[in-house]
């Protein structure tokens, strides 16, 4: 049984602007040859008052979680989800969309470690 297997990695920060009333963007899609640890979840409303909705959702269709549900922000407040991770496994992928507002504006960012499957692995 092998426990060093050689995996590569990167660290990347993905993001996305949310200006379309009740469309869901995707901020984050894990590869398909990959899992992910995200460390960083970041949004901030920078318009009016806009309700926020944050999901992920399981690559293999079987579920998704809401992980902010209807969140009221008024424009300049933050929100930062750090100090765990989120494992996402291949095709898994997170999504904000912004409502309430008929002109939204919500930046979101992520970070997240990309650890790479072997191949065959």
């Amino acid at each position: 049984m092998a426990f060093n297997i050689a995996k590569s990695t990167r660290v990347v920060t993905y993001d996305v602007q949310c200006t379309t009333e009740d469309q869901a963007e995707t901020v984050y899609t894990c590869p398909a040859n990959a899992r992910a640890m995200m460390s960083l979840l970041f949004i901030s409303n920078v318009s009016g008052n806009t309700t926020v909705d944050v999901e992920w959702y399981r690559g293999n269709g079987t579920r998704h979680n809401h992980i902010l549900g209807g969140k009221n922000m008024t424009a300049g407040e933050y929100l930062q989800f750090d100090g765990a991770y989120i494992v996402f496994e291949p095709g898994d992928y997170m999504t904000v969309t912004p409502s309430s507002n008929a002109a939204p504006h919500v930046d979101a960012f992520c970070t997240v470690e990309e650890i790479f499957n072997p191949v065959g692995g």
